[in-house]
């Protein structure tokens, strides 16, 4: 959509302007528990604040790689990550090998 077109071009850091939408459908009083559908069951957690999580989007899921953000105790959805496509996920994993390669012989 138009309003978030600047977002998409932002390289700054992590902050309360996030560009995905605020959680659906959570209760307002929900507590601390993990819910067998909850959004926690589908998060991995790649550093301290940094999380690959598996999100609907428009109808459409996503694999979110991003960066957190402290607020007042609440970790935030950051700006910095990307959201990718199922597709655009399933070719990242095909070229895992060949960027895996490319370290061994440039790092």
């Amino acid at each position: 959509m138009p309003k978030n077109k600047k977002a998409d071009t932002s390289d700054s850091d992590s902050g309360p302007d996030d560009r995905l939408p605020a959680k659906k459908s959570k209760p307002a009083g929900k507590s601390s528990a993990k819910e067998s559908n909850s959004e926690e069951d589908l998060s991995w957690p790649i550093d301290k604040r940094r999380f690959v999580k598996l999100r609907e989007f428009n109808r459409k899921w996503m694999v979110d790689i991003r960066e957190y953000y402290d607020a007042d105790g609440d970790l935030k959805p950051g700006k910095k990550g990307i959201a990718l496509s199922i597709p655009q996920w399933q070719k990242l994993k095909e070229i895992v090998d060949e960027v895996d390669e490319a370290i061994k012989k440039n790092v």
